[in-house]
C-alpha cells in the first residue's frame, strides 16, 4: 500500500517534469511496438477501415436538410455537410459541404476537433458550433449563418464563449441560455455549469440574469427551450450526483416549478406527453416501466397514466425516442435488440407494432427521428434505424409510420474482413454469488484448442455492452485467428437498474467478480487459456483492468488499460472525478474510503505475486479521466519491477485520438501488443 504518494508530481497535466517522463516512456514503447514486422500493415489496414468512403454516413434530419459529419483520408479533422433524402438514397450522393474543420484549423494553427452544433429552429438558418481543441471535453462556441457558409461577425453581435464545459441552447434568434464559466461561483465541483443566465443579443454575458442554478456540489445544470409549436415552454435540470436529478419547468417571469418525478428516474417532456423511466417502483410500478403521463394534467397534481413498458427477468428497456406524435422503444431481451413502435389511439391506450426484423444476436438502434417537422410533413413520423451485430455489417433503414410496406434500406455498410468459419455463441458464466452471468464469444466455427482471445468488459454507469460490427477488431484481432470476446457483467445496464446497482458504491466487488467468472469460464470450454487471454477496457473499464491486474493476475496473460481510472483515493480531486462518487463513493467518507482502499489498482499494485504484462494508454488532453491515473500506475509498476508499457497521446481527449490517423496510430499499437504477447507465432520475452 502507499502511504505517501511519491508520484503526484506526474498529476501536472503539463509540468515540464511531467512531460519530460511522458516523452521517455512514449519513446520506450513506440521503439518496441512500432519495429515489430506486422506493425506498419496493421496501422495501414486500421487507417483504412476507419477512413472508408464505404462506411454508412449517418445523418440528422434538420427541415429538408440530411446533416452528416465525416471524416476520411482527404479530411483528417472532418467536414459538416448536407444532402437531400433524394440524393442520399443514391450510391454516391453529392453533399453540400457547410464547414471543413480541417481547412478552419489549418487557417487558425488551432488542432481543432468537431464537437456538434445546436441548430435553431424553426428555419436551421443559425447553429452554435462547438468545436474542442485537440479532444478534450471544454469547447469554444461560435455562431454560424448555415446557409453563408460562415461564422457570423462579431460586428453583428455573434454569440461567441471561450473554452469551457459549455451548455447552450436556442430560445430565438436573438437570446440563448447560456450555463458556461463566468467566474467564481459559475461552475460545480466538477467542472461543469452550475449557473445558467439567459443571454441576449448584443449584451454583456456577464449582465445577463441568472435565470436557474444549483450547487456547488452538484454535478451540472442545464436549462432549454422547447419550440414545440403549440407546446412552447422553458425546461431545466439540475442533476444533483450521476443518479439524481430534479427536472423543473420555467413559467414567463416565476420562480421554477418542480416537476415532481422520482429523483432517480429519467424523465421528458415531449408536446402533451410527460415520458417516465423509473429506476426505483413508483406508483406501483416497477423500477425499469416506462409511464406516460399528460403533463398539464401532472402539473395539476394527477397521477393517471399510461404504462408504456415493462420489464420482466429476461427482457429491459434499453432507451426511446420520439417522433412527433410516436415513441419508439429499443429494448433487450438477453442482451440482444428488438425495436417497438407505440401510437396513442383515440379510445385511450397506445398501439403497439414491431419496427423491422432484427436477427438474433444483434442491436438494433434508433439512428435518427425528426420530431420537431411540420404536422403535415411525412418527416414528422420519420424513424432511422441501425442494425448490426458482430459479423453482420451495419445496415441504415427508413421507416415512416402510417406509410405502407416495410421499412427501406437507406444504406448498407460493406464487409470489412473475412467472416467466413467464424460464429457468434452466448454463454453465461457463474459469478461468485450464483448469479449466470451473459457473454458474447466472436470466433472460430470449429475451435482447435486455446486461441488467443480477447476479453473486453465495463461494467459500470449502467451501459450495456450490445452486439455490434468492429472493422478494426474484425481486421486487427479476428482475421488473425483471435477470438474475441464482450462481457455483460454487473453495473452495466444489459438487464436493466437492478443489473447497475448490485454492482454500485460498496457492492462493486461484484462487477469484478463477474469478469473473472467470465474469464475462468472461457478457460473451462477450452476457448482460451490463461496463458493466451488479454483482456482490455477503458474509463471505468481501465479501472476494471487494473483490479483485474492486481487481484487475479494468474487468469490473464496480457491486459491494456486505456484512459483508465486507478487512484481511488484521488479520482474526486482530479478534473471531473466529482461527478463519479454516486457511482462509486466518497474517498472523504471513512466508510466509502474503506472499499475505495479496497479496489484501488494504485495502492494495491505489488511485486511478488505474479502480474502480466500491461500496456496503458491514454491523453494530454483527456481532461475527464486525469492522464494522472495512468501516468502513475506506471511509475509505481516501473518502481516495483512489473512488465508495464505506457503510451500517452498528446491530444485526442478522453477518446484517446483526435482524428483516424492518430487512432490508427494507438489501435496499431494496442493490437501489437496483444498479439506479440499472446500468440505462439508472435509472442517475446518479457
Amino acid at each position: 500500500m502507499i502511504e505517501d504518494d511519491p508520484y503526484l508530481w506526474l498529476e501536472e497535466i503539463e509540468g515540464e517534469a511531467a512531460l519530460a517522463w511522458v516523452a521517455e516512456r512514449n519513446a520506450e514503447t513506440e521503439a518496441e511496438l512500432t519495429a515489430d514486422p506486422g506493425f506498419e500493415e496493421l496501422r495501414k489496414e486500421t487507417r483504412e477501415v476507419l477512413s472508408d468512403p464505404a462506411r454508412i454516413p449517418y445523418v440528422v434530419r434538420r427541415g429538408p436538410h440530411l446533416y452528416n459529419f465525416w471524416r476520411d483520408a482527404a479530411h483528417l479533422r472532418g467536414v459538416w455537410r448536407r444532402t437531400t433524402l433524394d440524393e442520399y438514397r443514391r450510391p454516391d450522393p453529392r453533399w453540400e459541404t457547410v464547414l471543413d474543420v480541417d481547412a478552419l484549423a489549418a487557417a487558425e494553427d488551432v488542432p481543432w476537433v468537431w464537437s456538434g452544433a445546436s441548430v435553431l429552429r424553426p428555419g436551421h438558418r443559425r447553429a452554435l458550433v462547438k468545436l474542442s481543441r485537440d479532444g478534450a471535453d471544454a469547447t469554444v462556441v461560435r455562431e454560424f449563418d448555415v446557409e453563408e457558409r460562415a461564422f457570423v461577425p462579431d460586428d453583428e453581435g455573434a454569440f461567441r464563449l471561450p473554452e469551457a464545459k459549455s451548455s447552450v441552447s436556442w430560445i430565438d434568434k436573438d437570446q440563448l441560455f447560456v450555463g458556461t464559466d463566468t467566474g467564481p461561483g459559475s461552475l460545480t465541483a466538477s467542472g461543469y455549469p452550475r449557473t445558467v443566465r439567459r443571454w441576449r443579443r448584443g449584451t454583456p454575458l456577464a449582465e445577463a440574469p441568472v435565470v436557474f442554478e444549483g450547487r456547488e456540489a452538484d454535478v451540472s445544470v442545464a436549462t432549454w427551450h422547447d419550440p414545440a409549436p403549440g407546446f412552447e415552454r422553458d425546461l431545466a435540470v439540475r442533476h444533483r450526483d450521476f443518479w439524481h436529478s430534479e427536472y423543473f419547468l420555467l413559467p414567463p417571469g416565476a420562480p421554477p416549478v418542480r416537476i415532481e418525478v422520482p429523483d432517480d428516474a429519467e424523465a421528458t417532456v415531449h408536446r402533451e406527453w410527460l415520458l417516465v423511466q423509473l429506476r426505483s417502483p413508483w406508483l406501483g410500478r416497477p423500477a425499469g416501466a416506462l409511464l406516460a403521463f399528460v403533463f398539464e394534467d401532472f402539473l395539476r397534481g394527477e397521477r393517471a397514466h399510461e404504462v408504456l413498458f415493462v420489464p420482466d427477468e429476461r427482457t429491459v428497456l434499453e432507451s426511446w425516442a420520439t417522433t412527433r406524435r410516436r415513441v419508439v422503444l429499443e429494448t433487450l431481451t438477453d442482451v440482444s435488440s428488438r425495436l417497438h413502435l407505440l401510437t396513442p389511439t383515440t379510445g385511450g391506450g397506445w398501439a403497439r407494432s414491431p419496427l423491422g426484423e432484427v436477427p438474433p444476436l444483434s442491436t438494433a438502434t434508433v439512428a435518427a427521428t425528426a420530431p420537431d417537422e411540420d404536422e403535415e410533413d411525412e418527416n414528422a413520423e420519420e424513424v432511422l434505424f441501425d442494425v448490426s451485430g458482430f459479423l453482420q455489417p451495419a445496415t441504415l433503414r427508413r421507416a415512416v409510420a402510417d406509410a405502407p410496406g416495410d421499412p427501406e434500406t437507406l444504406k448498407q455498410a460493406p464487409d470489412r474482413f473475412a467472416a467466413e468459419g467464424l460464429a457468434v455463441r452466448q454463454h453465461f458464466a457463474v459469478s461468485a454469488d450464483g448469479t449466470r452471468v451473459p457473454y458474447f464469444v466472436v470466433g472460430p466455427e470449429r475451435p482447435e484448442g486455446p486461441a488467443p482471445t480477447l476479453l473486453y468488459g465495463y461494467g459500470g454507469f449502467e451501459v450495456s455492452l450490445t452486439p455490434s460490427y468492429s472493422a478494426v477488431t474484425g481486421r486487427a484481432w479476428l482475421q488473425r485467428g483471435g477470438t474475441y470476446v464482450v462481457a455483460n457483467i454487473r453495473g452495466g445496464g444489459e438487464y436493466g437498474p437492478a443489473w447497475h446497482r448490485a454492482a454500485l458504491g460498496a457492492d462493486r466487488d461484484r462487477a469484478f467478480e463477474d469478469f473473472a467468472a467470465v474469464a475462468r469460464d472461457l478457460a473451462a470450454r477450452g476457448i482460451t487459456a490463461p496463458d493466451r487471454l488479454g483482456i482490455s477496457g477503458g474509463s471505468n473499464g481501465g479501472l476494471l483492468m487494473g483490479v483485474m491486474l492486481t487481484r487475479c493476475p494468474g487468469l490473464f496473460g496480457a491486459v491494456v488499460a486505456e484512459v483508465p481510472l486507478l487512484d481511488m483515493l484521488r479520482f474526486h480531486r482530479l478534473l471531473a472525478g466529482s461527478s463519479w462518487m454516486a457511482e462509486y463513493g466518497d474517498p472523504e467518507n471513512p466508510a466509502d474510503r474503506a472499499h475505495l482502499l479496497r479496489l484501488s489498482p494504485y495502492h494495491n499494485v505489488r511485486a511478488g505475486h505474479g502480474c502480466p504484462p500491461l500496456l496503458l494508454t491514454t491523453s494530454t488532453r483527456d481532461d475527464r479521466v486525469h492522464p494522472g491515473h495512468a501516468r502513475k500506475m506506471a511509475a509505481r509498476m516501473r518502481e516495483l519491477g512489473l512488465p508495464v508499457r505506457y503510451f500517452e497521446n498528446t491530444g485526442g481527449g478522453h477518446a484517446g485520438a483526435a482524428d483516424h490517423e492518430q487512432a490508427a496510430y494507438v489501435e496499431a499499437l494496442v493490437h501489437t501488443f496483444l498479439w506479440r504477447t499472446l500468440s505462439e507465432e508472435g509472442r517475446v520475452p518479457h
